[in-house]
């Protein structure tokens, strides 16, 4: 099963190399592009102002964030949940300066390129030329944004399980593969479980019962019954 995490980030600006600060970072686990219900959220205190035009996206003020955690009071946790799946973001080149300026700044390693996916580069790939915003998607999938009205990192985070799902082929792909890792489990199941007894259980039943059932199944299904083919009923004389 792959499990993914998808995330993402709301922050005080465009670039932390000239002072901007991630505020809130969301995760959530995916396996097989399915959500698990688990799920990572925090708001940081960036030890900064915040802008007004960051504000108006986001809705986070300096108030609100004062007394929040620090990032470095919640990196081993984030990273624990995290752990060592592909993250998700859209955008992620954006997501990914934010988080790994602030893993370096508390002496965590980054979390490397080649591990993120980014479903801005996929919806492009696949829409070339349309604009390929969340919203933007969002509304092309038809899923919906009544749960939101401003940005918001954990709300985004679960609308982007749903576009990345789509993404990669809807849910008729997510149903292909739970098929698929559910049939092999059950086949790992039968190997491991149904091997022969070594004290095979008690009937049920009463001998008087198993001879109702016999002479019916004689009387009414003849040779055609499955209980004749494999001896569990005696066939007429």
């Amino acid at each position: 099963m792959a499990r993914e995490i998808i995330l993402d980030t709301e922050t005080t600006g465009f670039d932390p190399k000239t002072g901007d600060r991630l505020v809130e970072i969301g995760c959530i686990e995916v396996v097989d592009f399915m959500p698990t219900g688990r799920s990572f959220h925090e708001y940081c205190d960036p030890l900064r102002d915040m802008p007004a035009e960051a504000e108006k996206v986001h809705g986070l003020s300096s108030a609100f964030l004062t007394g929040k955690p620090k990032f470095h009071e919640i990196a081993d946790r984030f990273l624990d949940f995290v752990g060592d799946s592909v993250v998700v973001a859209h955008n992620a080149a954006f997501d990914r300066q934010f988080v790994n300026f602030e893993l370096e700044k508390c002496g965590k390693a980054p979390i490397h390129e080649e591990r993120w996916v980014d479903t801005l580069a996929m919806a492009k790939k696949r829409f070339p030329g349309m604009y390929n915003s969340l919203d933007a998607l969002c509304k092309r999938f038809k899923i919906s944004l009544e749960s939101r009205d401003k940005h918001g990192a954990l709300i985004d985070a679960h609308l982007l399980a749903e576009v990345y799902l789509e993404l990669q082929g809807g849910k008729e792909r997510a149903l292909e593969l739970t098929h698929s890792t559910g049939a092999m489990a059950v086949s790992t199941a039968i190997q491991g479980v149904y091997a022969a007894r070594s004290r095979p259980l008690a009937p049920r039943s009463t001998d008087a019962e198993r001879e109702i059932h016999a002479a019916w199944v004689r009387k009414n299904l003849k040779d055609k019954a499955l209980w004749i083919q494999f001896g569990v009923v005696a066939a007429e004389a």
